[in-house]
């Protein structure tokens, strides 16, 4: 259960402000929102499939004490990647397929390599789990994007981006600090 919530808030907290969460916006002005979060579903559920297999797999080739201090440095510098932000190029626009497939095929390649897909994998490696931190983080992209959807088209509100961006940050920098602690004092 550590696992799923620690991906399900590491997501979140990621997608704050991220590209795929503005994504999500973009789309969400053109689409209907349901056909919006089943692409985003099934993109992400594919997209972090394969990150924590390779995660996991990680594990079986690196010493787990390595995986510990790589991932703890990797959420302080997912902290600040947080802080330094996304911007939306011309991903809402670059395909041309029903709407579900429009969103899906472009948030599995906005997700490529992007913070919370990285994360996932070291979580993945963190927890040497599949199932938990799959759900958690799929999950997490859904709570994330669903809010981001409902803040930018619903309510026609914007949120204290900054606040959120170093609100998220501080966080992701504090568990990799937590982190190092750990990996490298607790087990000396």
């Amino acid at each position: 259960m550590t696992a799923f919530l620690t991906s399900l808030a590491f997501v979140v907290l990621a997608e704050m402000g991220d590209k795929t969460q503005l994504l999500a916006m973009a789309f969400a002005s053109r689409f209907r929102w349901q056909t919006v979060m089943w692409g985003v579903f099934v993109a992400t559920a594919a997209n972090h499939f394969l990150a924590v297999l390779a995660g996991n797999y990680l594990t079986h080739i690196i010493p787990m004490s390595w995986i510990k201090v790589a991932a703890a440095v990797s959420f302080i510098l997912f902290g600040l990647w947080t802080i330094r932000g996304d911007k939306l190029g011309d991903e809402d626009k670059r395909f041309n397929f029903s709407p579900f497939w429009t969103v899906a095929i472009a948030f599995f390649i906005a997700e490529m390599g992007d913070k919370t897909q990285l994360a996932t994998v070291a979580l993945a490696a963190d927890f040497n789990t599949i199932i938990p931190v799959w759900a958690g983080t799929t999950a997490g992209m859904l709570i994330a994007d669903a809010i981001g959807i409902i803040v930018g088209i619903v309510l026609h509100k914007k949120l204290p981006e900054k606040q959120v961006k170093w609100f998220a940050a501080i966080l992701f920098i504090l568990f990799g600090v937590w982190g190092l602690y750990e990996a490298v004092f607790k087990t000396a």
